[in-house]
């Protein structure tokens, strides 16, 4: 059941809807702007569970992937067999030379029903990315149904139309089930810090490409390692 229905007066406590609701397109978000260290590569990677997530299981559309000429250079092209495999012939890249560009290729990704979801990486706070800019893509992605999942590497918060906003950086891997000298699961700290129908939060996420995207209240995941350290 969609929260964000209740009517106010019988609503949980924020604290309890937090712990309840499950980050991913509940509620019908089809546009969320992840911020993130451009060092990391965090951002382009939470939107790539995100949109794995959103995207059902059978759905064999294709993904867009827009970088401008920025991005490109602090993050480096999507290395496609490290993608999921699922995803080795779906993701259809676009390179942008300029913000303009990425923002124009994004805009008509989202008029297109043949894709599964858009992904654009767009560093800083060019002057092409205002409000005017988001609005617009909000409303294409919502018009046409189609999640688009916009990176800000190395950006500040400025005004935006998204119906989600995120901060993310990595987090550690927990310990591999059969070897602990194995490289852990990718995990990430997301703090939700803007949202229409949601209370902000916390999330450790993980994605594993069987079972999808985890996420787990940060709260509840910091208890659980300061008990396992016996702290």
């Amino acid at each position: 059941m969609d929260l964000s229905l209740l009517p106010a007066a019988g609503r949980p406590p924020a604290h309890a809807r937090a712990r309840r609701w499950r980050p991913g397109l509940a509620g019908g978000t089809l546009h969320s702007e992840i911020f993130a260290p451009g060092n990391e590569g965090s951002g382009a990677a939470v939107a790539l569970a995100l949109a794995l997530d959103a995207a059902a299981a059978d759905d064999a559309r294709s993904l867009l992937w827009v970088q401008d000429k920025a991005a490109l250079r602090l993050t480096g092209r999507p290395y496609r067999p490290g993608l999921p495999t699922t995803l080795h012939s779906r993701v259809i890249h676009v390179a942008a030379a300029t913000p303009e560009d990425a923002l124009f290729a994004l805009e008509e990704g989202l008029r297109c029903r043949d894709l599964a979801g858009v992904i654009g990486e767009i560093v800083g706070n060019p002057r092409a990315l205002d409000f005017t800019a988001s609005r617009r893509l909000a409303l294409a992605a919502e018009r046409h149904g189609i999640p688009l999942f916009l990176v800000r590497p190395d950006a500040a918060r400025d005004l935006s139309a998204a119906r989600m906003r995120w901060q993310v950086r990595a987090a550690p891997s927990p310990p591999p089930r059969w070897n602990p000298q194995a490289p852990g699961q990718p995990a990430w700290r997301a703090e939700l810090f803007r949202a229409r129908a949601h209370p902000p939060g916390e999330w450790i996420l993980l994605h594993d490409e069987k079972t999808g995207l985890d996420a787990r209240p940060a709260a509840a995941s910091d208890q659980a390692e300061v008990r396992a350290a016996g702290l």
